[in-house]
């Protein structure tokens, strides 16, 4: 079976609903409903999510970066890192344990160092969102941050269902690939109840036009991934990118230009995506 027959049967089953999430997902997939509760405490989020020691080190790692902790005051213990970071956040950082999971555990090397890129690309483009929300966009930074996160869900999926179908991820990229991850990707945002804000501003980042200068949430997203350092390596070429080479589009934004500032935020940018990477 090669890769197209393999896609299309995937499509066809996320149409249908029949998607096949990893074990292990389930955990996540709890806190993230407790944490849609409105009625939810902080300190009942806290004790949930004290039972998973990767989501806790994250939402720690978060709430002492550079963007949330501007006294430089550090915290240690959850529950007030949670408290720093607020309910919101810590459904993202949820969201980013879940994203990972979508992959699996893949047992062949090539699929591991093709997930942890997956990942790094995903860092990146989240932590610039959230900083191209707050001081570009005027969008709300939060929301860009988790969406950020899922923009490549779909294709962690598709890692995960590499082991069924050999030969899926192989071979150059093409334009049929990608819009099979966005079906896909847009079947599991439906069924993870996603914000349709949300989903409609991931597919407007796959449709690819930006406005200039760059005003909702789509511009945020397809911005931040247009700059990131770390290209995806399921659709681009998977190197590193010099962040000097990235198309920096100079449009006047309140008498500063993007490029000075993002060179303003480059700390915050470096501290977060450090603090999503695991």
């Amino acid at each position: 079976m090669n890769r197209t027959e393999a896609l299309k049967i995937i499509c066809d089953q996320s149409r249908q609903g029949e998607l096949i999430f990893p074990t292990g997902l389930d955990v996540s997939l709890k806190i993230l409903r407790v944490l849609d509760d409105p009625d939810c405490h902080i300190d009942q989020a806290a004790k949930l999510i004290l039972g998973e020691p990767l989501l806790s080190a994250r939402i720690v790692a978060v709430a002492n970066s550079t963007v949330y902790n501007r006294s430089g005051q550090k915290i240690t213990d959850l529950r007030n890192a949670v408290s720093r970071i607020g309910l919101r956040t810590a459904r993202a950082l949820t969201a980013a344990i879940a994203t990972r999971q979508m992959a699996g555990s893949p047992t062949f090397p090539a699929l591991r160092a093709t997930t942890a890129r997956l990942w790094e690309h995903t860092a990146h483009v989240a932590a610039l969102a959230h900083v191209i929300a707050r001081r570009v966009t005027h969008q709300d930074a939060e929301t860009a941050l988790f969406a950020g996160i899922v923009h490549e869900i779909g294709g962690f999926y598709l890692i995960s269902r590499a082991k069924d179908f050999p030969g899926l991820l192989d071979g150059e990229p093409a334009e049929w690939a990608e819009q099979a991850e966005a079906e896909i990707g847009r079947a599991i945002l439906v069924r993870l109840s996603v914000p349709d804000a949300v989903i409609g501003a991931i597919e407007s980042m796959w449709e690819g036009y930006l406005a200039l200068p760059p005003v909702s949430l789509g511009d945020t997203l397809l911005l931040a991934n247009d700059l990131s350092p770390v290209a995806s390596p399921l659709y681009e070429t998977a190197e590193i990118r010099n962040p000097a080479d990235a198309p920096v589009i100079d449009s006047i934004i309140d008498e500063q230009t993007l490029s000075s500032i993002l060179s303003e935020s480059v700390a915050e940018v470096e501290s977060l995506t450090a603090a999503l990477q695991f």
